[in-house]
């Protein structure tokens, strides 16, 4: 059963190439957070191999992991884009792009033959890079008084939150996410200093 409290993606981009019968193919894999970090990729990888036969694709975001898009780019129905979306759900991750870039090299492969490809260009992609454990977080607003920095840093240092965005003057504002496990015992130290204002970003 899966935690809760926590998601699986991974740490950093990496690339692996898999070849069959003359034909290239070159697996990617990317953290995004949203549909733009997609884009962006898509646009790089675009750029990168303008003359590539195909620039299939799968990525998986959110938490709740019902946001998901697959792409054959023009390769038969369920040969690319499917089996790419089987490897990273293979892993339980989240938050995770990967493209596979098709060089066709002359020899059709057929259906069962371009699974496996587009399937063992994404696995390999996948396991040149560390699979990572990261908090599901919540975002809140502070609002506090200068003199209540110290405290406000200790507890966040105490709980490993996250400062998103900070504003010191003499009112200070602040954006922190603070990991969903601890959102409870964080929200009523906070609470308990006395004068900070604390809202749960929407």
């Amino acid at each position: 059963m899966p935690d809760p409290d926590f998601y699986f993606t991974i740490e950093k981009p990496s690339v692996a190439e898999y070849k069959d019968r003359g034909s290239r193919f070159i697996g990617y894999v990317y953290n995004i957070e949203t549909i733009n970090d997609f884009k962006e990729r898509l646009a790089d990888i675009k750029k990168e191999h303008p003359k590539a036969t195909h620039h299939c694709f799968a990525y998986r975001l959110g938490l709740d992991k019902n946001n998901f898009r697959v792409s054959d780019n023009g390769e038969p129905s369920g040969t690319a884009g499917r089996p790419i979306l089987g490897q990273i759900d293979s892993k339980e991750l989240t938050n995770v792009v990967v493209f596979v870039v098709r060089y066709f090299g002359g020899s059709l492969l057929g259906v069962p033959g371009l699974i496996n490809a587009y399937k063992t260009a994404a696995a390999l992609a996948i396991q040149t890079t560390p699979v990572i454990q990261k908090p599901v977080t919540v975002n809140y607003n502070l609002q506090f008084d200068y003199t209540q920095l110290n405290t406000m840093l200790a507890i966040i240092k105490q709980y490993k939150c996250v400062i998103l965005r900070q504003d010191l003057q003499l009112f200070c504002v602040m954006d922190i996410s603070i990991p969903k496990r601890s959102e409870e015992d964080v929200i009523k130290k906070l609470n308990n200093t006395g004068s900070v204002t604390v809202t749960k970003a929407t």
